[in-house]
């Protein structure tokens, strides 16, 4: 959507239009399904998630709620799972950064997938739903000596290591504790993701790893593998995030095995592994369309297997994180509205605003990334015609938009439900307190069963930081 104008948006050329995208559809009441987890469905207008109708649901836990498709989720993880097999040479780490909890660390296990964190809180979550060390990886671009301290003493199975610092850390920790460590060392190809710059991550100017061109991932290395207490597994590489197609990893793969080879030739050392990263798109809007998990593994074993022909050298095991692309689907928002208002424009032209009790502090990635996001009335049936309407949250900002543009049903009042897919990475895990909103709870469902997993936040957790006395 147009965002240049010097008045700003609403005066754009073809802001009431909408994105070129976004089609007015025939029936407002009926779902797109790949942007939904896969129980859901419309029963008479009524979305249900799980087996479970969500006005019952929120009859139960109120609104605004995340709502897991625990089914789904099990079902992404398996996907990935099968699709980059252990028996072919890969292993699956789920990013928990997208979204984590204990029940979903344990479906993780359940689902035969390993555990990436990525600061000293998600490492606390992993070991507290059980998860074997020795199935968690350790990333982070400014882990502290006790984050590192505390995975080597538990036994993570790796740590993927971000600075010159942190392997200084790493040594005086081994040396210290007479403990041993695998390692993975970051390295940035150069390879610019087609995605928001906040969300590419292989690029030079950017914070994460070590530069391949300039030089600071081959002296990385050689620091590692000249340590006794570092154990070198190989060299990691992520190259961003809601990527659709694998050329970016193409590129990526050709420069980290490239290096990998190097480090053979002059240093000696062959090293077992390798880590293409995450990024693995899905479809927020009808205007993304993600590969399937079997599609990706084999494109992508493609490229390493040619590119490991090229060079002459043997494949190493493979590892990816996938993240948003197993909990991202599996997950809904629910809303309730509160008003409804239409505001006048230039020209006549008028824009329906739809006010939700949630907002920003929810889902923040819309405010951040300009994320595209979409939305159903989830409580009944309408027969009124389509309306271009903008879904937006209780906050003071004005920046404070959940979905910009979608047609919802033109008699949408007060107390309906609406219902936002696609909210399961980085909604709950990036939640905030703005404006002092209690988080939202997330719910799983299941063949008609409710299980909270994350409670809703009382008053009391909101005070309970806050040291200043009561007035009497």
């Amino acid at each position: 959507m147009p965002t240049s104008h010097p008045s700003g948006w609403a005066h754009a050329d073809g802001a009431l239009r909408g994105p070129h995208w976004l089609r007015e559809p025939e029936d407002p009441d009926a779902l797109v399904p790949h942007l939904w987890s896969t129980t859901a469905a419309k029963v008479d207008g009524v979305l249900h998630v799980g087996g479970r109708a969500v006005p019952d649901v929120v009859a139960e836990v109120n609104t605004p709620a995340y709502l897991l498709d625990e089914e789904d989720f099990r079902g992404r993880a398996r996907a990935f799972r099968e699709a980059f097999a252990d028996d072919a040479g890969w292993d699956v780490f789920y990013a928990a950064k997208a979204f984590l909890c204990t029940t979903l660390a344990q479906w993780v296990v359940e689902e035969g997938l390993l555990l990436d964190v990525c600061s000293g809180g998600e490492l606390t979550v992993a070991l507290r739903a059980g998860v074997d060390p020795a199935r968690i990886g350790f990333h982070g671009n400014n882990k502290s000596y006790a984050e590192l301290r505390r995975a080597v003493s538990v036994g993570v199975g790796r740590i993927i290591v971000d600075s010159f610092h942190e392997i200084e850390r790493l040594e005086q920790i081994t040396a210290d504790t007479g403990r041993t460590v695998a390692v993975m060392v970051r390295v940035t190809p150069g390879v610019e993701a087609h995605t928001h710059e906040y969300i590419a991550t292989a690029h030079e100017d950017q914070k994460f790893g070590f530069s391949i061109t300039g030089g600071d991932a081959l002296e990385a290395v050689r620091r590692v593998a000249t340590d006794p207490g570092l154990e070198l597994r190989g060299l990691h590489s992520h190259i961003g995030s809601q990527i659709f197609d694998s050329s970016g990893f193409e590129v990526a793969a050709r420069r980290v095995l490239a290096l990998h080879a190097r480090v053979a030739g002059e240093l000696g050392v062959t090293m077992p592994e390798m880590d293409l990263g995450g990024g693995f798109g899905i479809a927020y809007t009808t205007q993304d369309d993600p590969s399937e998990p079997a599609d990706l593994a084999r494109e992508i074993t493609a490229i390493v297997d040619h590119e490991c022909r090229a060079l002459g050298i043997a494949r190493p095991r493979l590892s990816i994180e996938p993240g948003r692309a197993i909990v991202g689907p599996s997950m809904c928002t629910v809303y309730t509205v509160g008003t409804v208002k239409e505001v006048a424009l230039d020209g006549g032209a008028r824009r329906r605003y739809v006010s939700v009790d949630g907002g920003m502090s929810d889902n923040i990635r819309t405010a951040l990334y300009d994320a595209d996001y979409s939305c159903t009335l989830a409580s009944r049936r309408s027969g009124a015609a389509p309306v271009l309407s903008r879904v937006v949250g209780k906050h003071c900002e004005a920046g404070d938009i959940v979905v910009k543009d979608e047609f919802l049903p033109g008699d949408v009042v007060p107390g309906d439900l609406v219902a936002v897919p696609g909210t399961g990475a980085y909604c709950w895990s990036m939640a905030s307190n703005y404006n002092h909103l209690l988080r939202p709870p997330v719910v799983a469902v299941r063949d008609g069963e409710l299980r909270v997993l994350v409670r809703r936040e009382t008053e009391d957790d909101l005070l309970a930081t806050d040291m200043g006395a009561a007035s009497e």
